[in-house]
């Protein structure tokens, strides 16, 4: 899988052209790819990539309760009735700016799969944890308390996306070998909690600054199963040499 990050880029006319224009590069996918775009865009994106098997919308966050007085927030009911099929939780910048934690965070993950949304749950260390070799702790706790709840059904319908806090806009790149050996950290937890095979099959993406130039000797590594890109998911030629950089399934 390749998933876009938007983030608050793009208005509705820019997003429409992004993709149609991604799409046209890359009109049949040998991965999955998903735009994660803003709320507003939800809509009108998936309109265009309606009848695309191989592309699908993801929301950047939900709200974990089933509705109420909660100005400002998406319900999960409110983007499966849109057709949306993906939701990012637990991204750094949710966890930094608006102060979610991986409590909150399973709440949001049970309440999206009850809905047959797919989350897309994002965990990462900051740069003193990964100075001080603090980084799988923090890596696990954060799996622990995010998904040890769920069983092995819900945890296939799961999407980790593993970030590196420290590689991301910093001018600083984790090295392939750095990527490869927490991804495969993470199966390992996984594959330890809910059986082998979930563990082999649960995809696992990469999102530390994924460009063009890394992205093929990023997703060659064996537990590297893809990417959550940021910037270069915001110009069509870059994302689609990131698409096509994937092996396929």
């Amino acid at each position: 899988m390749v998933a876009g990050n938007w983030k608050m880029n793009t208005t509705p006319s820019e997003g429409k052209a992004l993709v149609r224009a991604v799409m046209e590069k890359v009109p049949n996918p040998a991965t999955r790819v998903v735009f994660g775009v803003p709320a507003i865009q939800l809509l009108g994106i998936q309109e265009l990539v309606k009848g695309h098997p191989n592309y699908a919308v993801a929301a950047q966050n939900m709200h974990q309760e089933e509705s109420g007085a909660y100005t400002g927030e998406l319900s999960a009911a409110m983007l499966v009735d849109a057709g949306i099929e993906y939701v990012i939780l637990g991204h750094s910048e949710r966890r930094d700016y608006a102060g979610e934690d991986d409590d909150l965070i399973n709440l949001k993950i049970n309440r999206a799969l009850k809905h047959g949304l797919k989350p897309i749950y994002c965990c990462g260390e900051k740069l003193d944890i990964r100075q001080a070799g603090n980084q799988e702790i923090v890596v696990g706790h954060q799996i622990e308390q995010a998904l040890s709840s769920l069983d092995p059904e819900q945890i296939s319908r799961v999407v980790i996306a593993y970030e590196p806090v420290w590689a991301i806009g910093t001018g600083m790149t984790a090295s392939n070998e750095q990527a490869q050996q927490m991804h495969a950290y993470i199966r390992k937890m996984i594959s330890n909690q809910f059986g082998s095979e979930v563990g082999n099959n649960i995809t696992i993406l990469y999102g530390g600054s994924v460009k063009p130039n890394n992205a093929r000797e990023l997703f060659a590594e064996p537990d590297v199963d893809g990417g959550l890109v940021g910037g270069a998911s915001l110009e069509a030629d870059s994302f689609a040499a990131i698409i096509e950089a994937v092996r396929p399934a």
